[in-house]
């Protein structure tokens, strides 16, 4: 087949269509694929090349009226409003061309094609979740007509996802969502995985990684997202997804890698969109989403020199993004704040006294009171108590000001905010004598942190844990600080498993603490045996630190 010019190299996946036009099926493909890759807009203009090589092929306009609609990470109810009316018009204008086009087409088109007219409403006000539902019940019945299309079974999949949206599984019990088709999913996806040529299907994998990394076993999806790292060379979101699993198994230097190619990835595409003029200002999110998912796995793993660069890298991605499309400021602005965490993390406590407001307080509304918060907690950890307390009420009064509608990715930024504000008095608490007062405000951190909407990465950028138990041992309660750091690393059954960070080197270094405290007072061989092991994690875990990691959070300022 004669190749199209086409700057990115996409893999290999194709599906034989009804276009008799070489030119229309490359592009079809190229959709297809970007549709799988959650590159909606892009996959848009490559539906359209299509139906400019081809007029009358059918499936590219049933391509654009998927690529604009809800998806996983843009659900109906999340569309803005001034947006939705004419996505709705639109969708239903292409399908209804496809549908006068689809007679001669093969039948599974044709059952593609009705399956997706089920999707849209004409209202704006309609009940999404009842269409989300007929379209997850009409794409059964088209797969049930080809269950060997492995494509077919891919779209079924996405829409069972899509009925609820990052509420598949209970966090708190491992159990399936109430109203979730999530077992219906899980089986259907994983009888396609098992067949021949499905490790190779980038939907197939991408949504099994969505199905299983909120689960009580996502390492489950570790195969598939072994199978999706390189499958899709320049579709920066795939290069991404299989971090979703890493950080939940504890594998930050793939956390790590693998955002680091997923921002080169998209970085590809910025400069050749650039150059021929097309925009994809959705997809800004994602690429921010790379950008704070390397940030998060590079806390995680004590490298602070990735972790600032980063964020100094994803300040200036989200400044130009809110200077050319302001609307956007509600998806993205979230993302703007991340410096901020990182010089928590890493107690910069000068760094951040000095640190400055930003000069737009409105637009840059939840980096402003992140920026209270933060110098606020170095101010504690330095014992300037009065000017922590300046910086709290000064946060509490920013953060009044944060629009409900304001989200980082999956959490509204008020619901991050809540943790933050309980962590700033936790802190003025400790450092005013109050110790008891300062573990109830950390331990409502801790409470709020873990109750936080499931995403990936955590709403809560560093583990309220690692606070409480690093203040609990300076206190010498180190039994209370055990139990901390235990839940926190997953070694027991506190926390659901979406909520565990295994083989974090900051709760590492506490539970070794401990356990060699413990052991030093009283010397069973179990006990020094467990403190033994604990070390040798931890000796794995700072072998590629640089910084020296003395406590597992810099507010404890006795170490």
């Amino acid at each position: 087949m004669p190749t199209t010019p086409y700057p990115f190299d996409l893999g290999t996946h194709t599906r034989r269509t009804s276009t008799s036009s070489p030119e229309a099926a490359q592009w079809f493909d190229r959709g297809l694929v970007w549709s799988y890759a959650f590159h909606h807009e892009e996959a848009v203009r490559c539906f359209e090349r299509a139906l400019r090589a081809d007029p009358r092929f059918a499936l590219a306009h049933w391509g654009i009226a998927y690529a604009i609609g809800p998806n996983y990470n843009l659900a109906f109810d999340l569309y803005p409003p001034e947006d939705l009316p004419g996505m709705l018009a639109r969708a239903a204008a292409e399908l209804a061309r496809a549908r006068e086009l689809a007679d001669g087409a093969p039948e599974v088109e044709r059952a593609l094609i009705e399956a997706l007219s089920t999707r849209f409403p004409t209202d704006p006000a309609a009940d999404f979740a009842a269409y989300n539902r007929a379209y997850a019940t009409a794409m059964a019945r088209a797969a049930a007509l080809h269950p060997d299309d492995l494509d077919v079974i891919a779209l079924h999949a996405d829409a069972l996802l899509n009925v609820t949206p990052w509420k598949l599984w209970s966090v708190a019990t491992g159990e399936p969502a109430e109203g979730a088709s999530t077992l219906e999913a899980k089986a259907l996806l994983e009888d396609a995985l098992a067949r021949p040529g499905a490790m190779t299907h980038p939907g197939l994998l991408h949504l099994y990684v969505h199905l299983m990394e909120m689960s009580p076993t996502p390492e489950l999806a570790l195969p598939a997202a072994d199978a999706l790292r390189h499958l899709v060379p320049d579709a920066g979101h795939l290069l991404h997804m299989p971090t979703h699993i890493d950080v939940l198994v504890g594998d930050y230097e793939s956390v790590i890698a693998g955002n680091t190619a997923a921002i080169e990835a998209d970085e590809r595409w910025v400069a050749a969109s650039a150059a021929s003029g097309d925009e994809a200002p959705f997809y800004a999110l994602y690429r921010a989403h790379d950008r704070h998912f390397r940030i998060y796995g590079a806390m995680f793993a004590g490298r602070f020199e990735i972790a600032r660069a980063t964020a100094e890298d994803l300040e200036e991605s989200v400044a130009r993004e809110l200077v050319r499309d302001p609307g956007m400021a509600d998806f993205v602005e979230g993302f703007a704040g991340m410096r901020l965490h990182v010089l928590v993390r890493f107690g910069r406590w000068d760094e951040l006294t000095a640190h400055p407001l930003p000069a737009d307080p409105d637009l840059y509304c939840v980096t402003t009171a992140l920026t209270h918060y933060a110098r606020g907690v170095a101010f504690a950890a330095l014992g300037r108590v009065a000017e922590a307390e300046g910086e709290r009420a000064s946060f509490v009064a920013a953060s009044a000001r944060v629009p409900e509608s304001r989200y980082l990715f999956n959490n509204t930024c008020r619901d991050i905010l809540a943790v933050a504000s309980a962590m700033l008095d936790g802190e003025i608490a400790y450092r005013r004598g109050h110790i008891e007062e300062a573990f109830a405000h950390l331990r409502r951190a801790v409470d709020l942190d873990d109750t936080l909407p499931y995403d990936e990465p955590w709403g809560w950028m560093q583990p309220a844990r690692h606070a409480l138990g690093a203040l609990l041992l300076e206190q010498g309660r180190v039994d209370e600080a055990a139990a901390v750091y235990a839940a926190d690393l997953g070694l027991d059954a506190t926390l659901g498993r979406a909520c565990r960070h295994p083989r974090n080197v900051w709760s590492l270094h506490g539970y070794h603490e401990c356990l060699s405290r413990m052991a030093g007072t009283d010397p069973d061989p179990d006990r020094v045996q467990a403190a033994t092991d604990a070390g040798r994690q931890l000796a794995l875990a700072t072998a590629r630190t640089d910084v020296p990691i003395e406590a597992s959070c810099f507010c404890r300022t006795g170490t």
